[in-house]
């Protein structure tokens, strides 16, 4: 089993700037992706970012440029640093971890979720 506590989300304006955190423990040597994802009133959870053991990473396209993840394999922690953010970031957004590398589909395990909310 693998827990991860999610921090750092909050109420934003448009165009400022939040960092997620994510810090796991139990079985971490089980894990290799680590991701966030965000769920928005009514939409589908989507992936918004994944980083593997290997550093290699993947972002959602309304997000590249904007949003850049990081891991502290030591620390055993992920991040996730948004910048330039709009009015469609409001979302919950969940950390997530997995045995795999890859990340084209759900899978894993989950935090509980931080709200981010941004206002125009």
């Amino acid at each position: 089993q693998v827990q991860l506590v999610e921090s750092g989300g909050g109420l934003v304006q448009v165009g400022g700037s939040l960092r997620l955190s994510c810090a796991a423990s139990g079985n971490i040597f089980s894990i290799n992706g680590m991701g966030w994802y965000r769920q928005a009133p009514g939409k589908q959870r989507e992936l918004i970012a994944g980083i593997t053991r290997g550093s290699t990473t993947t972002y959602a396209d309304s997000v590249r440029g904007r949003f850049t993840i990081s891991r502290d394999m030591a620390k055993n922690t992920v991040s996730l640093q948004m910048n330039s953010l709009k009015p469609e970031d409001t979302a919950v957004y969940y950390c997530n971890a997995r045995s795999l590398a890859g990340f084209s589909y759900e899978s894993g395990y989950w935090g509980r979720g931080t709200q981010v909310t941004v206002s125009s």
